[in-house]
């Protein structure tokens, strides 16, 4: 499909999206409910982006929010009696904000540069040594997986890469790391860095969940 130049935003406080993942979402506030009901008569594309610093103090408004996004396309649309919609959006492309323009609808709308989809696969290992580092993690909590299942779940490496990062329990602030990764295999060693953290927490603190981070 031809993406546009221009799209919405809907920018969360933590909430990530990366490409081939769904996401679904309640959305309540007017201005988005507006966003939702435009995508669907249009190119029914929105932008993820994650707010950063003191959003709290302007969210009404229009506060700082990272450049780097992904826009996901609605794969399902249910409005609600009261006018509220549950979606589901499928990750699709990432961009990277180049101007947030002028107000003329409710919503915060921006020019984007799309980024390339990187095809190449993981070097050789690196799938493996991401995986270890999941099971181990995942152990620590007391959630074992079958090491089959991340191994030889026979998705390809971006997939792999980004339903990880997507749904493991990460800070927003680690996912956003992840996202504006060059690459795939940058996400991949990133992601790994995140998890031999986390066991170092979980080491150090006993066993449960990781202690508080400040970034």
């Amino acid at each position: 499909m031809t993406l546009p130049e221009v799209i919405p935003l809907f920018p969360l406080p933590s909430v990530v999206l990366f490409p081939r993942m769904p996401l679904p979402l309640h959305v309540f506030e007017p201005r988005y409910r507006a966003m939702v009901r435009d995508a669907v008569r249009g190119s029914r594309l929105i932008g993820m982006a994650l707010l950063r610093g003191d959003w709290q103090q302007d969210y009404d408004g229009r506060p700082e929010i990272f450049a780097e996004g992904t826009v996901g396309e609605l794969a399902h649309v249910e409005e609600l009696p009261d006018g509220r919609f549950d979606i589901v959006l499928r990750g699709l492309r990432q961009f990277r904000i180049r101007e947030e323009l002028p107000a003329r609808a409710p919503y915060r709308e921006a020019l984007v540069a799309w980024r390339e989809p990187s095809h190449d696969p993981l070097p050789a290992g690196a799938r493996a040594a991401v995986a270890g580092r999941v099971l181990r993690y995942l152990e620590r909590l007391g959630r074992p997986t079958p090491e089959n299942q991340l191994l030889e779940s026979g998705i390809d490496d971006e997939t792999f890469v980004n339903f990880l990062a997507q749904h493991l329990d990460l800070d927003a602030l680690e996912r956003q790391g992840l996202l504006e990764a060059a690459t795939l295999a940058e996400r991949a060693r990133r992601l790994g860095d995140v998890l031999q953290f986390r066991l170092e927490e979980l080491r150090s603190h006993g066993t449960g969940r990781p202690g508080g981070r400040a970034h």
